[in-house]
């Protein structure tokens, strides 16, 4: 049918590089399997709900005035469960498509006109309209581009690769190439490329065996590099594995490096999963139990506040806090309207005001919260588009492998913060700021000075004791610990290092933390790592939390006290220019480091960046001044690394940007070069202009509440299962009232599953993030 706006607009394909949003729409959680489908614009390739109501593709229309969609409305196709499984003859990977999951209908249509349906067939001359449509529906969504984009992860080369000296060559039989050389294992074999030998592997997720014969082999030799069989493909990739680098590797000259040992590369055919799909399937299945200790299965909750976040592949950290940040009142009154507002923005995809609106009306509305049409769980929203927002700026939260929760938790809360700076008043992270003050006592002259900072959470250290083990096979068990013992160690004097600069003394110091003020929210990141052989490895130490009310009034700072006299000033001197990171200073005493090692870390490194600090310790361990106090050169006394140094400035303003956007966006990106970069192109209408509206973190303007009592109930926890942080699974565990009871119980967050909590006791004891609530009278 002809249509006068149709032919007014010459419209084109998306390029590779667009952003094509046809999983959802952007600016709520209505998909393509709504009953009435997903409009995606074809002039700019937005994706608008089609309901009633919300209706964001009309706003869209009204906003943009780009009148011609394409409508795309899938249904999932019934499983046939009598089918008998094809039978594969080798281990195989299929990759199941959305032409097996879905019947898929598509419509052009005019809003201008109603929505008159067009024939998207249409090879006008001028419209291009096939070819649009086409473009659409052959090109990656954006979701889909941000996760293939992600796990391109950024595996290099090594010195043990690069440098490589193989043995005197000779062609490996097809039965030497059979089996492990020391058992009778026939997959997750590693061929050596120094010397030919051929070991197993170590046992992996999924069931696959593993004896450990290749491991075994590089102890012996100390031959680092080698090559995993059975995820060698024509094209040349393989899991290349560099043992003394003790991480995976790239190999440059793979084809030439098994030639040497008779296997041509471009006849081998991938017949095992590789190390980053075993990960990835670790992620998704790895679960926390989900009965209840009479062996029943747990009960799926629905409604307003009970929705699940769907697993994107490693995303279960993301899910874990962002469900426990969004239960507290402040998130949900500053983000959540029932009615679905959002900014007037021509590109909402983009904003990250509208994408913290979309989230908190996809897990609060209750809209989506309905059982699957697969099981009796709910199928949980895509959080795809909040995640590419909010980590596109930072180098770990923007790649799909699994983060540690609270690192990305304070990640999270300063990045609203700054997005809330000119409306500090609306800031819903002002509920977890409070007041510290650090008391110093000269143990001279005994003259003290008290220092206050900003803060909004706080690591406690957790004493490891070990109980008695009866045989040497049996694991290590640990001794129960309240968390008011941790609190306890938290807020206890600490002997320091320390030259007085009244009397001259090196008797050194008491420092002692306490709080001068309390936050409606406290955070307790509870530190559970030993350095073993010089790698952080977490401890089962169980941590036990109550359910019923106390209180911090024992640990309230009552400032200076009558009689107690001043250290003089030193606010002037070099020294107190640089001002760690608390949070990131935490976590490194708690793995270990001392204090003067932890602090050079963090001014070489920007102070912004945990695993740069611990990369830097690593490298730095044998410095014969490692242990000595940080002394910054006078010369450069006001240059802070986690602002802007003189080099970041010039090459920001040689890229054409003002002093000012430099000295910001470098200010704001903690002196990382590249992601200053980045800030500044993502912040176009942003001259660099200071704030002075909003007080920074460490300044201790108007930071929680002073009086007493300071009562605090178990609000929600993160929990962690797995040996490291950076690998396992992630879930919440919020308490919540439930409406069929309408009592408060546990429920837990289980990426999209949403059930009754279960056995919480035994989990609140391993949680690794503890959220407390203040209790008013």
């Amino acid at each position: 049918m002809n249509c006068a706006h149709l032919e007014s607009l010459s419209l084109r394909p998306p390029t590779a590089s667009q952003q094509v949003y046809k999983d959802d729409c952007t600016q709520c959680f209505d998909s393509t399997e709504a009953p009435s489908g997903l409009d995606v614009c074809l002039s700019c390739f937005n994706g608008g709900c089609t309901s009633e109501f919300p209706g964001h593709s009309k706003l869209h229309y009204a906003i943009t005035q780009h009148p011609i969609v394409l409508n795309i409305k899938r249904t999932r196709k019934p499983i046939k469960r009598d089918d008998s499984p094809a039978k594969i003859a080798k281990l195989a990977i299929p990759a199941e498509t959305d032409e097996d999951r879905y019947d898929t209908v598509t419509a052009v249509k005019c809003l201008a006109c109603n929505g008159l349906e067009l024939d998207k067939h249409s090879d006008k001359v001028g419209s291009n309209l096939a070819d649009t449509v086409k473009g659409v529906m052959t090109s990656l969504s954006s979701d889909k581009q941000s996760e293939v984009k992600a796990w391109e992860e950024e595996i290099s080369p090594c010195e043990h690769t690069l440098c490589l000296e193989q043995a005197e060559p000779k062609v490996l039989a097809d039965q030497e190439l059979a089996h492990c050389s020391q058992c009778d294992l026939k997959e997750n074999l590693w061929l050596c490329l120094q010397c030919g030998a051929l070991g197993c592997g170590r046992q992996q997720f999924g069931g696959v065996g593993g004896n450990s014969h290749g491991l075994a082999h590089f102890d012996q030799t100390q031959h680092p590099v080698s090559v995993k069989l059975g995820s060698i493909t024509p094209d040349g990739t393989a899991d290349v594995y560099c043992y003394l680098c003790n991480e995976e590797r790239q190999d440059p000259n793979l084809a030439e490096h098994l030639w040497h040992w008779g296997i041509k590369i471009s006849e081998r055919q991938k017949v095992e999963k590789s190390l980053v799909e075993l990960q990835l399937e670790q992620n998704l299945k790895w679960e926390f139990s989900m009965t209840a200790e009479n062996g029943e299965e747990l009960k799926p909750l629905f409604g307003p506040g009970f929705t699940g976040l769907k697993n994107l592949g490693n995303s279960c950290y993301l899910a874990s806090v962002v469900q426990c940040l969004f239960s507290l009142p402040s998130f949900q009154k500053r983000y959540y309207n029932p009615d679905c507002d959002m900014p007037i923005l021509s590109e909402p995809a983009t904003d990250f005001e509208t994408q913290l609106r979309k989230i908190a009306y996809g897990l609060l509305s209750g809209r989506y919260s309905v059982p699957s049409t697969d099981d009796h769980f709910q199928a949980g929203i895509r959080p795809a588009t909040f995640k590419a927002m909010v980590g596109k700026n930072h180098a770990e939260f923007s790649t799909m492998r699994q983060q540690d929760a609270f690192e990305f938790l304070l990640y999270l809360v300063e990045t609203i913060s700054r997005a809330n700076r000119k409306e500090a008043e609306n800031d819903p992270t002002k509920c977890l700021e409070f007041i510290s003050e650090q008391r110093l006592e000269c143990l001279g002259c005994h003259k003290v000075s008290y220092k206050s900072d900003k803060q909004n959470n706080i690591s406690v250290s957790v004493p490891v004791r070990r109980l008695d083990k009866q045989s040497a096979e049996d694991k290590d068990a640990f001794e129960s610990v309240n968390m008011r013992e941790c609190l306890d160690i938290y807020t206890q004097p600490e002997r320091l290092d320390y030259t007085c600069q009244s009397c001259g003394s090196r008797d050194g110091a008491l420092k002692r933390t306490a709080f001068k003020t309390f936050p409606e929210v406290l955070i307790v990141n509870a530190r559970r790592f030993e350095i073993i052989n010089w790698v952080p490895t977490k401890l089962d130490v169980p941590v036990v939390v109550r359910d019923e009310p106390f209180d911090l009034d024992q640990y309230f700072s009552q400032g200076i006290q009558k009689g107690e006299e001043l250290l003089p000033e030193t606010s002037d001197s070099a020294e107190t220019k640089f001002t760690p990171n608390e949070g990131i200073m935490s976590l490194l005493e708690g793995m270990g480091f001392p204090v003067a090692r932890c602090e050079k870390a963090l001014y070489n490194t920007g102070n912004a960046d945990p695993d740069s600090a611990m990369n830097w310790l690593f490298a730095h361990m044998e410095d014969p001044d490692i242990d000595e106090p940080l002394k910054i050169d006078s010369g450069n006394e006001s240059v802070n690394p986690s602002e802007a140094s003189p080099e970041g400035i010039a090459m920001l303003t040689d890229m054409g940007f003002t002093v000012a956007q430099a000295k910001k966006a470098l200010k704001e990106t903690g002196g990382d070069m590249e992601r200053a970069v980045e800030w500044v192109f993502s912040h176009p209408d942003d001259d660099g202009s200071e704030d002075t509206s909003a007080a920074p973190l460490g300044s201790t303007d108007s930071a929680g509440d002073g009086t007493l009592p300071a009562t605090y109930r178990l609000h929600s926890i993160i929990c962690h299962k797995g040996g490291s942080v950076h690998a396992g699974h992630y879930v919440a565990f919020v308490k919540k009232t439930v409406e069929d009871n309408k009592k408060e119980q546990w429920v837990l967050f289980n990426d999209e599953k949403v059930v009754e909590g279960g056995d919480v006791d035994e989990m609140k004891k391993f949680a690794y993030v503890y959220f407390f609530e203040r209790q008013r009278s």
